[in-house]
């Protein structure tokens, strides 16, 4: 395997809006980045980007397309590909490699670099419900706040397969009068809270949706009933997406995400992570601001460590 010389600053994984964003800043700061990005969003299957000021609306294709442009724009370098591992060797000593550093390792070739931000994202695991990943930010929905204007005032149901479900469901009843959580299990005090709200519960386990031309029309139980409903909301579990970093040593948090600080910076001294890696509920604007908060992190990271490099010679 090919490994390019130390020529990088930064090379920050993943493309996504904290990825971008912190590139953008690191690369109008004159540093070297590089961003790997793998290509396969998140939120590929939205049909636009909410909650994000002054881009409400936006593809997320469209997104990330400008993205791209204004890191370029400013010497950032983007390459289509998967990082698979990330190890620390030490550079040794001189000015333009200080300290110690990283190899990246890509699909065919390895790159050096003295700092890392990750913002791989995560992965939507969803219960295994026929047609249910198909219809996935279509019609079956994730997040009141990115998908629930666009739902007002219809017939909505939560599917109630894990806790968070009923959170969810008591947010959705601020877009409708009309709200049917499918209960597999629910103890009392949640009950009351959903039956407070105006929440209709219905008891039983949900083996399949009704489609027909191509639209959400119903959920249906084991029982063979169908109940009406134009969108259903299902909370997903979170896997994040931190394969890359399992060689570095990452402390994790006792729900086995990477433990980071406000600016995103890790327990291993040069590696950050950002957006929804490390923050599951991250809109697209949250985690484009994490990675704004970790480049100037890692900026000035750079800036004591050429001083202190300057101070050894």
């Amino acid at each position: 395997m090919e490994t390019i010389g130390m020529e990088e600053d930064v090379v920050v994984i993943g493309g996504g809006a904290g990825g971008l964003n912190a590139a953008l800043i690191l690369a109008r700061a004159r540093r070297r980045v590089l961003v790997v990005d793998r290509g396969n969003p998140r939120n590929a299957p939205a049909g636009q980007v909410h909650g994000f000021v002054s881009r409400d609306g936006t593809p997320p294709g469209e997104l990330l397309a400008v993205g791209r442009a204004e890191v370029e724009r400013y010497g950032g370098r983007i390459v289509p590909d998967e990082v698979r591992a990330v190890r620390r060797i030490d550079f040794g000593c001189g000015e333009t490699n200080p300290g110690n550093g990283f190899e990246v390792e890509l699909s065919d070739r390895t790159v050096r670099t003295r700092r890392v931000i990750a913002a791989t994202g995560l992965r939507d695991a969803l219960p295994d419900i026929p047609e249910l990943r198909e219809r996935w930010a279509r019609d079956v929905l994730h997040c009141p706040y990115c998908h629930g204007w666009e739902v007002r005032d219809q017939p909505l149901g939560v599917l109630g397969w894990q806790p968070m479900a009923v959170h969810q469901a008591l947010l959705v009843r601020q877009l409708s009068d009309d709200v049917v959580f499918f209960a597999e299990a629910i103890d009392d005090e949640d009950r009351a809270k959903l039956l407070a709200r105006g929440v209709r519960i219905l008891d039983g386990e949900v083996t399949g949706l009704v489609i027909h031309d191509d639209e959400l029309r119903g959920v249906r139980l084991a029982d063979g009933t169908m109940v009406a409903r134009s969108a259903l909301f299902v909370p997903p579990r979170f896997v994040p997406n931190d394969a890359s970093l399992s060689g570095l040593g990452c402390e994790r948090e006792d729900n086995g995400r990477i433990r980071v600080d406000a600016s995103g910076r890790t327990s291993v001294s040069g590696v950050w992570a950002v957006g929804n890696l490390v923050e599951p509920g991250a809109l697209v604007v949250t985690s484009a601001a994490a990675g704004a908060k970790a480049a100037l992190a890692v900026n000035m990271d750079l800036v004591e460590d050429d001083l202190g490099e300057r101070e050894r010679v």
